[in-house]
C-alpha cells in the first residue's frame, strides 16, 4: 500500500485538512509547505487521482483525437495544444482513430463517461453533416479542428483556406499572369472545397478567364501530382499552375521539367502547406505557410472557456490566416518565353 494522506499529516504535524488545502494549490504557511513537502517526499507520496476525481469532480485531462497520428501537419497543432494545456495545469491524452472514418463521434462517450473534462478534435478529413450535428447539439465542452460543415453554433477553429489560394492568384497576377491553370484535391479533404473556392473566387475577382479543362483532380500525392500535371500539359495556354498543396506541386514541378520547360522561367508553380521539403526542391517552392501552432493555440483557449463556463463566447467558427511565402518557382511573366 501506498502512503496516504494521514500519513503525510503526521510525518508533517498538521492536521489532514491542511495536507488537503495544500494539494489542492491553496495557500498555506512558508513552514507548513516546507514540512508538508518534506513529509510528500520522505513518503514518496502520490494523491490518488481516482480520488480526487470524486472530490472535485474534474479528471484535469483533456482528450485530444486525431485521425491519423502519423499526419506530420498534427505535431504544430499538437504542441500548441499542450502549451495551453500546461498553463491551466491539465495533461493531455492522445487518441487515434486510423482504422474507421466512422469513428470520430464515438470518441464523445470519454466526456459522457468522465474520463476527461473536455475533447478536442482534429481532422483534415471531411465531417457528416449527422456527426456535426450532434456534437453541437451536447453540452459537454468540444473544440473542433478542421472542416465544421459550415454549421452554425459549433465551437471550430481551422486555417481560411480559401483566402490561401486566393492569396496565390493574386500574387500571380502581380507578377503578369492572367491564364492560371489548379490542381484540385481529394473530395474527402475539408480543405480541398474551400482552397478551389478561392481559386475561383479570385479569378472572378481580377476579371481573369475559367477555364474548367485547366482545373484537374490529384489525390495530394506526390505521384498524384506528377499525372495531374502530365495531363495538364496535354493543353496549352497557361502560363502558371496552382497545386493544391505542396505534395502534388512537387510531382507537378517534376512532370513540368520532365517535358522540358523551365520552371519558373517557362512555367510558374506554387503549393499550398509549407511542408520542409518544399525549400529543398529545385527551384525552391513559392507556397502558402498555414499556422498550426496557432491553431492548436486557439482551439485550446476556446476549450478550456468552454469547460470554465464561458459557453456562450464560443460558438463560432474562426478561421486564422496563412501566409504566403515567395521562394523560386514563380517568374514575372515578360520573363516567360513561352
Amino acid at each position: 500500500m501506498g502512503s496516504t494522506i494521514h500519513d503525510v499529516a503526521r510525518l508533517a504535524n498538521t492536521s489532514k485538512s491542511t495536507v488537503s488545502r495544500y494539494l489542492n494549490g491553496q495557500k498555506v504557511k512558508k513552514a507548513t509547505q516546507d514540512a508538508l513537502e518534506k513529509a510528500i517526499e520522505e513518503l514518496n507520496f502520490h494523491r490518488n487521482a481516482n480520488a480526487r476525481k470524486l472530490v472535485m469532480n474534474k479528471t484535469n485531462t483533456i482528450g485530444v483525437v486525431v485521425d491519423n497520428i502519423s499526419n506530420i501537419f498534427y505535431s504544430g497543432i499538437i504542441s500548441g495544444i499542450e502549451r495551453v494545456a500546461k498553463k491551466k495545469g491539465y495533461n493531455c491524452i492522445f487518441y487515434s482513430w486510423t482504422s474507421n472514418y466512422e469513428n470520430e463521434i464515438s470518441f464523445l462517450n470519454l466526456l459522457y463517461e468522465g474520463q476527461v473534462d473536455g475533447i478536442i478534435l482534429v481532422s483534415f478529413l471531411k465531417r457528416e453533416a449527422k456527426d456535426l450535428i450532434k456534437i453541437r447539439d451536447t453540452e459537454y465542452p468540444i473544440a473542433l479542428i478542421g472542416d465544421h460543415g459550415e454549421l452554425e453554433g459549433l465551437f471550430s477553429v481551422d486555417v481560411d483556406n480559401a483566402a490561401g489560394t486566393s492569396d496565390i492568384v493574386a500574387y500571380l497576377h502581380r507578377k503578369g499572369h492572367r491564364s492560371i491553370a489548379y490542381i484540385a484535391g481529394p473530395e474527402n479533404a475539408g480543405a480541398n472545397k474551400y482552397r478551389l473556392k478561392g481559386y475561383k473566387q479570385a479569378m472572378e475577382a481580377l476579371k481573369l478567364d475559367y477555364h474548367p479543362e485547366w482545373v484537374v483532380e490529384s489525390n495530394w500525392s506526390n505521384q498524384g501530382g506528377y499525372q495531374a500535371m502530365k495531363k495538364l500539359l496535354q493543353q496549352q495556354g497557361f502560363t502558371a499552375v496552382i497545386a493544391s498543396n505542396d505534395e502534388t506541386a512537387i510531382g507537378a514541378l517534376r512532370a513540368i521539367q520532365e517535358h522540358g520547360l523551365n520552371v519558373p522561367g517557362q512555367m510558374s508553380i506554387v503549393g499550398f502547406d509549407d511542408i520542409t521539403i518544399s525549400e529543398w526542391v529545385y527551384p525552391s517552392l513559392t507556397t502558402v505557410r498555414q499556422p498550426f501552432e496557432a491553431i492548436g493555440i486557439h482551439a485550446a483557449e476556446g476549450l478550456f472557456g468552454k469547460i470554465d463556463g464561458y459557453e456562450e463566447m464560443n460558438q463560432s467558427s474562426h478561421l486564422l490566416k496563412p501566409q504566403l511565402v515567395i521562394r523560386d518557382s514563380c517568374d514575372n511573366l515578360n520573363h516567360h518565353s513561352q
